[in-house]
């Protein structure tokens, strides 16, 4: 994939640097970039390459695109990482011959893209899953028959960070093929609690089909299916699923399942710590965000609860980005619906500076920009900005 070469960057670096107290030396250092190099994108005189512009939002610790301005395109990369995630697709069953690390090193690869994807740090998954499906893929090929299991679980893994970039990014079908390589290989894991991630994930093809009521059934078939243990990744699996069951059954505004299924991922929740179990946050603050996005679903009379909720409790910074940020679009969403879309447009700012990424490209928060563009134009200035940032209005 060819690289991208992005200007106007210096301003933005060196006022972050000066926030993390760091010489510019330091910052070089971090980075691993000559000191003349960083010193020429400060002042502008050359742009920045999305490799240099990864290592130096590493080394200040924060997302890519809070470095870009507005007008830049982050998610260049990502659209370009889309044919060859698909050539991946094409061949996964007999991928050509080629190298691949050994299975501790796969592991802290996958490792990586899992932390990007709870941190909605698309960008970056983007660069490097391509080659690392592939990689998995040739490695899946001729594993050991004792290590096939293990290899087949990160490949589970890669996948589904692959289909967070493309399910967000509007690549419907790209992301049901992910699913389909998923559970192809969840098949060779002999592993319950990695069909359980996968049933939970399978539910973007329903989302995207509005096909909620074949959705639930097909969460409530897994619930079922999950392993009955005491164990806190079997509880979580379960809870996960019923979780994600009570956002379909609001989806399909059936009020009582929802309100069913909130009542399972509670008790449930309540038995486990807060934590990521094998790549999906689960706990009593998740159930929480959860209580929103329903009550949103639900609509009309039911939003009051997600306002009630949110008075009384926001979700902590332990929590991962994603989910933190998909929280205050539900929440912006329901305070838009309620009247006080002042509340609204600040909502949609803190999911802006949680997961800028996330927030720019989800679908309600440039419908929720777009309506708020109208409503209040005495605020013209900044809802046009953000308005523009995630391009509302455009069916992007």
């Amino acid at each position: 994939m060819p690289s991208i070469v992005y200007s106007g960057v210096g301003p933005r670096i060196a006022y972050e640097r000066r926030i993390a107290s760091l010489t510019q030396a330091d910052l070089a250092r971090a980075a691993g970039i000559a000191l003349g190099t960083l010193r020429k994108i400060e002042r502008g005189e050359r742009g920045i390459s999305d490799a240099l512009l990864d290592a130096v939002a590493t080394a200040l610790d924060l997302d890519p695109a809070r470095l870009l301005p507005d007008t830049e395109r982050p998610d260049d990369r990502v659209h370009q990482a889309m044919p060859t995630l698909s050539a991946v697709l094409a061949e996964y069953e007999a991928p050509e011959d080629g190298p691949y690390r050994d299975l501790s090193a796969l592991g802290e690869a996958v490792g990586s893209v899992v932390t990007q994807r709870l941190g909605a740090q698309y960008i970056r998954i983007a660069r490097t899953v391509p080659g690392l499906l592939a990689e998995l893929c040739r490695a899946l090929q001729t594993a050991a028959a004792d290590d096939r299991p293990a290899v087949a679980r990160l490949l589970v893994d890669a996948c589904r960070a692959a289909d967070a970039i493309a399910f967000k990014y509007g690549a419907k079908d790209l992301s049901a093929r992910l699913i389909d390589l998923m559970r192809w290989a969840a098949g060779q894991t002999a592993d319950p609690l990695v069909e359980a991630t996968v049933a939970y994930v399978r539910t973007e093809t329903f989302f995207a089909a509005r096909a909620h009521a074949a959705g639930l059934r097909a969460l409530e078939r897994a619930a079922d299916l999950a392993p009955r243990s005491d164990r806190p990744t079997a509880l979580a699996a379960r809870g996960a699923l019923h979780m994600r069951a009570a956002v379909i059954a609001g989806r399909a505004g059936n009020g009582d399942v929802a309100e069913t299924h909130l009542d399972e991922a509670r008790a449930l929740g309540d038995r486990v710590p807060e934590d990521v179990y094998r790549g999906t946050a689960f706990g009593p603050n998740s159930v929480r965000v959860h209580e929103v996005s329903v009550a949103v679903s639900l609509g009309d009379g039911h939003l009051g609860r997600a306002l009630t909720l949110a008075r009384e409790w926001k979700p902590p910074r332990d929590l991962p980005a994603e989910r933190r940020s998909g929280f205050y679009i539900e929440l912006s969403r329901a305070q838009l619906w309620s009247g006080r879309p002042d509340a609204a447009f600040e909502s949609l700012k803190v999911a802006r500076r949680i997961a800028p990424q996330h927030a720019r490209e989800h679908r309600w928060v440039r419908e929720d920009a777009a309506t708020l563009r109208r409503l209040k134009r005495a605020d013209a200035g900044s809802l046009s900005n953000f308005a523009e940032w995630c391009q509302a209005g455009t069916g992007a």
